[in-house]
């Protein structure tokens, strides 16, 4: 598979290196950059990249940041001239950590390992999300979506900090994807299972917290059968 990769870096000369060197692994293609982590997040949600090259310390936000709030995908691989975040970068589920200036080897060794880990989670026939957004159709697999709300008449998710607003309802959702790891939790809230980090039973209400940040309310009436999945 050729990968499509995304570069954030602070600084052009760095994000041109490393668009070179991914050219030249035959292994993907660059299909954006973006100089600090909000561009980077408006530009996952807009080309939805198999591969984020990310740097740490950039202006505002810090690739930690977001790689926190991304989820299962894109793929993170961060390059930075730093060494002392590799644990963190790790924690943020990075496939690797590679410092600058980055080797053409050790890039290539990670892309790979981002290849394997998009490969081994693919799943045949995945359902696909499209939402329009100023005359531009996006798509998006389910497994890239942690949770779906109810807004009104519409239905709003988020990927990579980016909100999407679609018309198909809740329920016309939860039909589609049951089968692919999404459970009703809330009459107005639909979530990825596999998404889920931690249940607070403390309070007046249950909470969800998923692996971006997200936090979910619950509803006690399908608590039990959400506890049963969760211990799966």
């Amino acid at each position: 598979m050729t990968l499509r990769v995304l570069i954030v870096d602070d600084e052009p000369l760095a994000r041109r290196r490393l668009a070179a060197m991914v050219g030249r692994t035959q292994l993907a293609e660059v299909i954006g950059e973006a100089g600090n982590a909000d561009q980077a997040a408006e530009a996952i949600g807009r080309l939805d990249p198999d591969v984020v090259l990310l740097d740490v310390r950039m202006p505002g936000r810090s690739g930690l940041e977001l790689a926190r709030g991304l989820g299962a995908r894109p793929i993170v691989v961060f390059t930075t001239a730093h060494g002392d975040h590799a644990v963190d970068a790790f924690d943020a589920a990075a496939v690797d950590y590679l410092l600058k200036p980055v080797a053409a080897d050790r890039l290539a060794r990670a892309l790979d390992r981002a290849a394997a880990r998009l490969t081994g989670g693919a799943r045949e026939g995945e359902p696909r999300i499209s939402a329009h957004a100023g005359g531009v159709l996006h798509v998006f697999a389910a497994s890239a979506i942690a949770r779906f709300r109810a807004a009104d008449k519409y239905t709003v998710f988020s990927v990579g900090g980016v909100e999407h607003v679609i018309e198909e309802s809740l329920t016309a959702l939860e039909e589609r994807l049951a089968a692919w790891g999404f459970a009703r939790v809330h009459r107005g809230e639909l979530v990825q299972v596999a998404r889920v980090r931690a249940l607070d039973l403390q309070g007046d209400a249950p909470t969800l917290e998923l692996d971006d940040g997200q936090r979910v309310r619950v509803s006690r009436r399908l608590l039990p059968e959400l506890r049963q999945r969760l211990r799966r």
